[in-house]
């Protein structure tokens, strides 16, 4: 069991014949991942990597009937393609794209709730379950099978966490970057309550950053729910000031709100273990479970 993905995830690339896109479906492909099809506006009827390419994402799902989308489309683009594929009835989005127009992804999140798919990111690393399914651009080979969920707003902290995490023979069930943007899908709270039901994870690991309220209303609800499942964070920014844009457009001090400071401490009175710096997230979550 795990979240999101499993072995029968079927997987549609939207912009497959894209460079980014071609690179990582070959990567998703050599990993197992049942990726059955890719579009690209003006090209279907194509054969791209084994794969055949369709117009429009409403034939590709006729055709081959993915339920997970990954998403390679230019910025401008990028939220129209979230639209058409849950108008389509993909159940699954993970937009790798960054850059988005805040007002285009406003109209896509609230058309995404009226669909009742579920969306990963944008500007995510993606998703991936070991040894069962990768959907994004994250290094395969640094993840193996495991108990420890992974929840990130940061890719390269989600990688840096996955490799101590393996360093020390502790697995992955399943590992989201939540995505660095100002407007996002599925949030930490979102995916804390899946991680919750799912019988393979024993422990979750959140990684957060400055700027937004994501992580203050993921302590609230660790709080509320008396989460039942060990949770440690780290949260990157400390000492970033006021006004100073860390890494992600949504990585922001606005108006006195989203410190890390804030976050930690309000993570810290939620019961979490707050890891105090990156190089120690792996021996952290290996004390707290052993």
């Amino acid at each position: 069991m795990s979240i999101l993905l499993d072995e029968s995830s079927r997987v549609l690339v939207q912009g497959i014949t894209g460079k980014q896109a071609s690179f990582h479906t070959q990567r998703m492909l050599e990993y197992g991942t049942k990726v059955v099809a890719g579009v690209t506006p003006g090209k279907g009827g194509q054969r791209h990597l084994g794969l055949p390419v369709f117009d429009t994402v409403e034939q590709a799902v006729k055709a081959e009937a993915p339920d997970v989308s990954v998403i390679f489309v230019p910025p401008l683009a990028a939220a129209e393609a979230i639209m058409e594929a849950a108008s389509a009835g993909i159940k699954l989005i993970v937009c790798i794209t960054e850059g988005i127009p805040v007002l285009d992804m406003l109209r896509a999140k609230k058309f995404l709730k009226e669909k009742g798919s579920l969306l990963v990111g944008p500007n995510t690393p993606g998703v991936i379950s070991p040894g069962k399914s990768k959907v994004g651009i994250m290094p395969a080979h640094i993840h193996q099978p495991g108990s420890v969920g992974i929840i990130s707003r940061s890719g390269t902290l989600t990688y840096e966490a996955v490799y101590q995490l393996t360093s020390l023979g502790l697995g992955q069930s399943t590992a989201v970057g939540i995505g660095g943007d100002p407007i996002v899908g599925l949030k930490f709270v979102d995916l804390l309550e899946l991680f919750k039901n799912d019988l393979q994870t024993e422990a979750v690991v959140l990684i957060g950053e400055i700027g937004g309220t994501a992580e203050e209303e993921a302590a609230k609800y660790i709080k509320q729910s008396n989460y039942p499942k060990p949770v440690a964070a780290y949260v990157a920014g400390l000492t970033a000031p006021p006004g100073k844009r860390l890494g992600h457009a949504g990585a922001i001090i606005e108006g006195g709100q989203g410190s890390a400071g804030e976050k930690l401490q309000k993570l810290k009175e939620a019961g979490v273990k707050i890891i105090d710096n990156p190089a120690r997230i792996g021996q952290t979550v290996k004390d707290l479970i052993s």
